[in-house]
């Protein structure tokens, strides 16, 4: 099934998001109220709109509540970028990501109840796409080649499995560089979920539900290994 997303802000960082997710395939509709960011970009996604993102009946209009994601890239108006996070969370967006410059932004967008905030200084537009379309993918990093290094949340399929049985290499190509689990401690006097690094796997280590993997391999094995097992 084809992901669909919307963009809404396509300065350089929201122009990157929006052009990287057609590119792979993704139905992509562009959101601006400067026309000739619009015009830029018509030719390369799906559908590109020229629209005040402030206007609640605007964003309904364009059937934004059907989309998987929404991205709030709005760079330069603060106050929009709110205003547009909140007409999302009107709509029911399944999914709202959006853009903070600094961390009072990010403050402010937290007590809004958004989950999902970026920092551009910190994500570049093509990896912020490969989250959207993968998303158990938690952080990645490419690499020349089509290599790439990502950690990724342990996919259903393999989970209470051990690493000899789930032969990463032999049946995916894939290298598994180390396992971040979720341990309980006592802190303050409070049980706390603490996230640790268990060192080298071994073949009888037995991924949990839980488990962050850090794989490398190619972007399509990647991709596979995800699909397979989710």
């Amino acid at each position: 099934m084809r992901h669909k997303f919307a963009v809404i802000g396509l300065g350089v960082f929201g122009n990157s998001i929006a052009r990287t997710l057609a590119e792979r395939g993704a139905e992509v509709l562009a959101i601006d109220n400067n026309e000739d960011h619009v015009d830029d970009i018509k030719d390369d996604v799906a559908h590109a709109v020229t629209l005040d993102s402030t206007d609640l009946r605007a964003l309904e209009a364009q059937n934004i509540q059907d989309m998987d994601a929404v991205v709030v890239a709005i760079g330069e108006n603060f106050e929009a970028l709110l205003i547009t996070s909140a007409n999302l969370q009107e709509l029911n967006i399944k999914r709202i990501i959006t853009r903070a410059s600094n961390a009072q932004q990010r403050r402010i967008l937290e007590k809004m109840g958004v989950h999902e905030i970026l920092s551009p200084e910190g994500e570049v537009g093509r990896t912020v796409a490969e989250r959207l379309l993968q998303p158990s993918i938690r952080t990645f990093l490419p690499l020349p080649d089509n290599y790439e290094i990502v950690e990724i949340n342990a996919p259903n399929g393999i989970a209470n499995r051990s690493l000899a049985k789930i032969s990463l290499r032999e049946k995916y190509n894939l290298n598994l560089i180390t396992i971040k689990r979720f341990f309980e401690e006592i802190q303050d006097g409070k049980p706390t979920q603490v996230e640790h690094i268990i060192g080298v796997p071994k073949a009888d280590t037995i991924i949990y539900p839980s488990d962050i993997l850090i794989l490398i391999g190619k972007k399509q094995d990647v991709k596979r290994f995800v699909d397979i097992n989710r």
